[in-house]
């Protein structure tokens, strides 16, 4: 036999590793099948809890953006020599006349005006009640929902309407609205049209009397300037509304207006996507190490188990590398099966779960690519030494144990 024949008889394939690792699982189906089960369980433990989570927070972040992470406050800023500046008259209308901008309210204060039950209730006994004007679709822009009643009527720019605030409400001792509900404002009786739920974007409001803008002025003494102003942005745009708006609302005084981040559901939002993150790869690594620990177990006692078997091979001329890559390609695969099961029950597992709950079922790619990939990298490293000592038995050794 020429060199070259000799030094192809003594190399092993890929082809030819893959099988006799296939061969040496399959001579041990019991172990195998309990040592992959455990590392299926682990790995199923991570898909499954990476899975849920996600679906819960895909769950949360549908109901944040439904309450406004696109939502932009604008209020009154101050000048250089620290005096504060009102909002102009119009700065709702020229929100709303920008593209990038979906819809706009502003509430603008009256100042010196009390809310009383009825007009025996002594002058002291307001009850910290606000009287706020409305101007534009402001349950549409916090998207307010009413516990009773209706949002004002087409009279509204005839007669005094009130919608009540959830907390101001149950300060007047008001939990519903009836055809003859009124309250006492500006020495004068004004219908009760509704009762709002508590409004989670706009918490301020929620202690507030409102009124519409087009009665305000001359029934209430408004001054016609909001003091507070509500945007909601288009969601593809919001960082750049945001840098635009005080020059929109005020263009002579820019300065003059104050403009605050985000909503706080937008915070929240990133907030718990720092918080799952930080948890998933937690418990992922903790499922990792553990599948890690149970294939370094196995394979060691394979190895102890098959030390006559690497005996007969080296003494038909098997080489170390042969041995240490027999060994090595079965942890691989070991870890493989287990792995691919494990994804199965996890992903089944939260798809059960996300479902009875009412969630989006959300499994991540990540998740699933990085839990195989992982488990694999981990089942080589966890099996090498083993194999690395398969190799490394004297075939002499390993004949007289048989």
């Amino acid at each position: 036999m020429t060199a070259p024949a000799a030094r192809r008889a003594g190399r092993l394939t890929g082809g030819d590793l893959l099988r006799l690792g296939v061969f040496g699982l399959r001579t041990r189906p019991t172990r195998v099948v309990l040592s992959a089960l455990g590392i299926a369980i682990g790995i199923a433990a991570m898909i499954a809890v990476v899975g849920i989570s996600s679906s819960s927070q895909a769950s949360l972040a549908r109901i944040l953006d439904g309450l406004g992470t696109n939502l932009l406050e604008a209020a009154p800023g101050t000048d250089v020599g620290g005096d504060s500046v009102p909002l102009p008259e119009e700065a709702v209308a020229m929100l709303d006349r920008r593209d990038d901008v979906e819809s706009a309210a502003g509430v603008g204060r009256v100042a010196d005006q009390k809310v009383y039950r009825s007009d025996h209730v002594p002058a002291a006994a307001s009850g910290g009640i606000t009287l706020d004007v409305v101007e534009g679709d402001l349950t549409g822009v916090l998207r307010g929902e009413l516990a009773s009643g209706s949002w004002f009527g087409a009279t509204a720019d005839e007669h005094p309407q009130v919608a009540l605030g959830a907390t101001a409400a149950a300060t007047l001792g008001l939990d519903r609205v009836e055809g003859d509900t009124r309250i006492w404002i500006a020495g004068r009786w004004v219908a009760v049209v509704g009762i709002l739920e508590p409004l989670a974007l706009a918490p301020g409001l929620d202690g507030a009397a409102l009124v519409p803008a087009a009665v305000a002025e001359h029934e209430f003494g408004w001054d016609g300037h909001p003091t507070e102003l509500f945007a909601r942005a288009d969601p593809d745009h919001v960082a750049e509304v945001r840098d635009v708006i005080a020059r929109a609302v005020n263009p002579a005084a820019p300065g003059g207006v104050a403009v605050s981040r985000p909503s706080d559901a937008l915070a929240a939002q990133e907030a718990t996507e720092a918080s799952f993150t930080g948890l998933l790869l937690g418990i992922g690594g903790v499922a990792l190490l553990v599948g890690g620990i149970g294939v370094a177990n196995t394979m060691v006692i394979t190895v102890l188990e098959r030390r006559a078997e690497v005996g007969v091979r080296r003494a038909l001329g098997a080489r170390r590398r042969h041995i240490r890559d027999q060994f090595l390609v079965e942890s691989l695969l070991l870890s493989l099966l287990g792995g691919v099961v494990g994804v199965v029950i996890g992903a089944g597992v939260t798809a059960v779960f996300a479902v009875t709950q009412g969630w989006p079922v959300t499994v991540p790619a990540w998740a699933v690519g990085g839990g195989l990939g992982a488990t694999v990298l981990i089942g080589g490293v966890s099996g090498l030494w083993p194999a690395s000592r398969a190799a490394l038995i004297p075939p002499t050794s390993a004949l007289a144990a048989a």
